[in-house]
């Protein structure tokens, strides 16, 4: 028996999807032995390469989840919350790593993730890479360090398509922001604000969110403080590069115990 994984892609026909492909197809750790699409999807029945416009694979298109994943290790997704909880149940009873970079998530989805994640691996994180989750981590010790009198403000912006604000990435950088000045995060939560908003509350955090064009991803969170801020900063600029963290995640958790991971753990942090 190999003991290169096996992964699944979700969503192949999208623009993450297609990375995905093309990156497993090329990685020298894994194989690609599954692409998933929706039901009623133009691809469905097609042989992968040749809906993508290359040399035919052998492998065909499917909108079963359980049929891809049968002898698989491993299934990526980067599609919408009810589909990947859904996809939650069958990854568990595969036992396959579940690397999971759908945004939009609420608190009712995130706990069946967690029912999930008593049976298999899943890795969880609103964005993969590396650049932001070590921006993640500044932005935790910076607003410890820094006390109330520094407002804290999170800006990001994506392209057209986006269709959660704020992103995924957003929300984990205010996360770490509120955890490293000892806040509740939703109770510090505010949203863009519109109108006669009145004076900033003490203690908020304050997201705002643009739309347009191809922007792959950028985040700014904004120490600002009386006479002085300060900018972290983080810009993605290949879209290769979430996926390269997806595949990183898939392969760091093929020994491990079954549990809720995020990327921080992949990468040590």
């Amino acid at each position: 028996m190999s003991n290169i994984p096996g992964i699944v892609v979700m969503g192949a026909s999208g623009r993450m999807g297609q990375m995905l492909v093309r990156e497993v197809t090329a990685h020298p750790k894994m194989k690609l032995v599954g692409a998933v699409e929706r039901a009623g999807h133009d691809w469905i029945g097609q042989d992968l390469g040749a809906a993508m416009g290359s040399q035919p694979t052998g492998l065909y298109v499917t909108d079963d989840p359980l049929e891809a994943m049968a002898g698989a290790q491993g299934v990526i997704d980067f599609t919408t919350p009810q589909v990947t909880v859904d996809l939650s149940v069958i990854a568990a009873q595969a036992r396959a790593v579940h690397v999971i970079g759908t945004t939009g998530m609420t608190d009712t989805d995130i706990e069946k993730l967690d029912a999930a994640a008593r049976h298999a691996v899943i890795v969880r994180a609103g964005n993969m890479s590396l650049g932001v989750n070590l921006l993640t981590q500044l932005t935790k010790q910076v607003a410890a360090a820094l006390d109330e009198e520094f407002d804290i403000e999170v800006v990001e912006a994506h392209h057209r398509h986006k269709v959660d604000a704020p992103s995924g990435t957003a929300l984990m950088l205010g996360e770490a922001a509120a955890e490293g000045r000892g806040l509740d995060f939703k109770e510090s939560y505010v949203a863009a604000r519109d109108g006669i908003t009145g004076a900033r509350a003490p203690g908020s955090i304050g997201y705002s969110a643009i739309r347009g064009g191809d922007i792959i991803g950028e985040h700014d969170v904004i120490f600002a403080g009386a006479g002085e801020r300060i900018v972290l900063r983080h810009i993605a600029s290949d879209r290769a590069l979430f996926a390269r963290g997806a595949l990183k995640a898939a392969l760091w958790g093929q020994d491990k115990m079954p549990g809720h991971y995020s990327m921080l753990d992949v990468l040590g942090l």
